[in-house]
């Protein structure tokens, strides 16, 4: 797809939206936007221009986006109306170059959306989405243009253009089609009221999930009922009742990274439950924020929309230009690992049960037991404890580790910045750098902590991509968690599977720092759906290495590393459990799918979602990773719509190509680095991620890696 065509954040929905701004009015819209409005601005300063970031205030982005796009319509006509033959120059590249402000001000939008949502920005973001998707509509939907680019499309071959370029008319071309560019009289209407209503729709999803996890919180009076928790997740809710001026309280706030640790550590079995119920049922209130007739609305007019564009359903067409090719091919992956998952639940789960019948607790294992009697199980077995890893896992020591590991496999370098404007005080900046010659790669700005306008989880964005089109221009990237802050002055302690979730952002970011293509729309992560997750589950692999742990996993208060007997405990613990992470990622991944294929009209998305997964017998110890009314991925945005099993396809990959270092030196071998950098992380969407698989493994990847990784059965 085409990145200056339509943009969306890693994860959440974007917005790449378009109002019928008439060339007419454009004179009166920039009379209208004070003339000094930093978003539409060109970025100025070191480094190519940086975004001024300190300087944005909400008030400013609806004149911004108007000018923008007002701006961007201007240039498309004079593509479109271009009296020359088409050529790839006065058309495909024209593309290229259009809409620079455009996208200057949509990196500032998708920013504060994701990062900065407070009440005055999301009153602005309900009015704009159906007007950006308009937008959008009015560029797919001109003919003229169309007509251009199938023109130059159909002579591509003959063209004498580089594979490159050809690569970037096939993709202008197939995102146009795709997009509804061949429709014809009222089926462009439709269409493009069907792509406003689901812009408003993702706006409003979006915007039920933030407020359930904003306000959302679980309020402890008594340091009793924190029996279990460690000092450091003690100070850590504090502080969060302390930001909510609930001073001597604790608070367990709506997201993730506040929610497991609780489940993990806590003894007191009704707050486990309770805690439990408020994160399962986000957007599941039956209030004003409740997701169900979002997602019920969402499914209609994706299924129309699919029928619209001459596919069978919405899967069919968004998985066309995927790896997988076809739903038919991703459900047969999945259900390839899906009974092996489950069926080590059911051991998990004896062996739990076995433990808390010991204990005399006189309970069956539920949902929200899960972490917990598994955290017991994992010590018993391993001696293995959690909370003694924690205390070697500071969140600054391994972002040392992470740059650590960037220097070896792709020979970079960081230095931190300290006169960079940022839109949140706690937002840190790094320069990139070839370690080798000095030359500067990029920029890499780290959003760590949790806070409230804030949406939960972790991501990456790309603020400008790597180009070379006319002149070098570097890239921009950020890494975001949601990390809860201890004391000041005292270090932040992570879990185990919160430092692989920092390592798997760290990759997405490598990927884009990496690039080295010569065309924007085809640079860094602007890779298909079921790709962009390779290379940073790839990365994740480099967190255990000996390496890593010697220098970088050090204890809080001595220093010290981790000792040799538990970096060993933690390898034999290293398949521990992965019944419940892989099915519980899995049956999301399952239940999307077969949302996405289904021939119902107005599901019922809460009865759906219990009937299907009955249907695939799954354990009830167990929910969904992200169940239908909180599932961002999929109903934010179009972007993982039918693609959340991407996942498991590039665990595929992942598991395969690291065997390759596996089978060379070991992590660090610098040749198998290179390749890896050469084919995969340098190439962007250059060339079919197939062949460029292809041509770094010398073969297709196969699946017993994985199954061996997981610790399941391989046949």
């Amino acid at each position: 797809m085409n990145k200056k065509l339509l943009r969306y954040t890693v994860g959440i929905a974007i917005l790449a939206i378009v109002i019928p701004v008439t060339l007419t009015s454009m004179i009166t819209i920039e009379e209208a936007v004070n003339a000094d409005n930093p978003i539409t601005k060109k970025w100025v300063g070191d480094f190519g221009g940086i975004p001024p970031l300190d300087k944005v205030k909400v008030s400013d982005f609806k004149p911004a986006l108007e000018m923008a796009m007002a701006d961007k319509l201007s240039e498309i006509e004079k593509i479109a109306n271009n009296t020359e033959a088409p050529t790839f120059e006065n058309t495909i590249a024209a593309l290229e170059r259009s809409g620079q402000m455009y996208d200057r001000v949509q990196t500032m939008f998708g920013i504060w959306s994701t990062s900065m949502n407070d009440e005055e920005f999301q009153k602005v973001e309900t009015e704009m989405a159906p007007k950006l998707s308009e937008f959008d509509d009015k560029i797919v939907q001109n003919e003229k243009l169309f007509s251009r680019i199938e023109q130059v499309y159909n002579k591509r071959e003959s063209s004498n253009l580089t594979p490159e370029q050809q690569r970037l008319v096939w993709s202008d071309y197939t995102y146009f089609v795709s997009a509804g560019a061949k429709l014809k009289g009222e089926d462009k209407q439709k269409m493009s009221k069907i792509n406003q209503e689901l812009a408003s729709l993702f706006t409003k999803f979006g915007q039920n999930l933030l407020a359930d996890e904003s306000n959302g919180m679980v309020v402890i009076k008594s340091e009793a009922d924190l029996a279990g928790c460690s000092a450091s997740m003690k100070d850590g809710y504090a502080n969060a009742a302390k930001e909510r001026k609930l001073d001597g309280s604790w608070v367990i706030s709506n997201t993730r990274s506040s929610v497991q640790p609780f489940l993990t550590y806590a003894e007191n079995r009704a707050l486990r439950e309770k805690v439990w119920q408020m994160f399962i049922n986000r957007g599941d209130n039956g209030d004003e924020h409740d997701n169900n007739k979002v997602i019920t609305q969402i499914l209609n007019l994706r299924k129309e929309r699919a029928k619209l564009l001459g596919f069978k359903n919405h899967a069919e067409w968004r998985l066309q230009n995927s790896m997988a090719k076809s739903p038919e091919r991703a459900m047969e992956l999945m259900m390839s690992v899906w009974p092996a998952a489950i069926a080590r639940v059911k051991t998990e789960v004896s062996d739990m049960q076995a433990m808390a019948d010991k204990e005399g607790a006189k309970i069956k294992i539920e949902p929200w037991d899960y972490r917990f009697y598994a955290e017991k199980v994992r010590k018993e077995k391993y001696d293995l404890d959690n909370n003694e890893v924690k205390e070697y896992l500071q969140l600054e020591k391994l972002r040392e580790g992470m740059f650590w590991v960037a220097g070896e496999l792709f020979n970079f370098s960081f230095t931190p910045l300290n006169n960079i404007p940022v839109y949140q005080p706690d937002v840190r900046v790094w320069e990139v750098k070839d370690k080798t010659t000095g030359k500067h790669i990029g920029l890499w700005y780290f959003d760590a902590y949790a806070r409230k306008g804030k949406r939960s989880g972790a991501w990456m964005n790309a603020y400008r991509n790597q180009q070379r089109m006319d002149g070098s221009i570097t890239t921009i990237v950020s890494n975001n968690s949601n990390f809860i802050q201890g004391k000041p002055g005292e270090p932040v302690l992570i879990s185990w599977d919160d430092a692989t979730t920092l390592f798997h952002e760290f990759g997405h970011a490598l990927h884009g720092l990496s690039s080295n293509v010569t065309y924007p729309s085809l640079s860094g992560t602007n890779v298909v759906r079921d790709y962009v997750e390779f290379p940073s589950q790839l990365l994740e692999h480099w967190l255990s290495t000996p390496e890593v742990l010697n220098k970088f996993a050090l204890h809080y208060k001595t220093g010290t590393p981790m000792p040799k007997s538990l970096v060993d405990r933690i390898e034999k613990a290293s398949t521990f459990n992965e019944g419940f992470s892989t099915t519980e990622f899995l049956s999301s991944a399952l239940v999307d799918m077969k949302l996405h294929t289904s021939d119902q009209d107005n599901i019922d998305p809460d009865k759906f979602e219990k009937e299907t997964l009955k249907a695939l017998n799954m354990p009830s110890e167990i929910v969904m990773r992200h169940r239908t009314p909180q599932f961002a991925h999929i109903f934010s945005s179009d972007a993982y719509s039918a693609g959340y099993y991407s996942y498991l396809w590039a665990d595929v990959i992942t598991a395969d190509a690291f065997s390759a270092f596996t089978e060379a030196g070991g992590p660090y071998d610098k040749k198998v680095a290179a390749s890896l950098n050469n084919n995969i992380f340098s190439v962007g969407n250059t060339i079919d991620p197939e062949i460029g698989f292809r041509n770094f493994r010398g073969r297709n990847a196969e699946t017993k890696a994985l199954m061996k990784e997981r610790g399941f059965p391989v046949k």
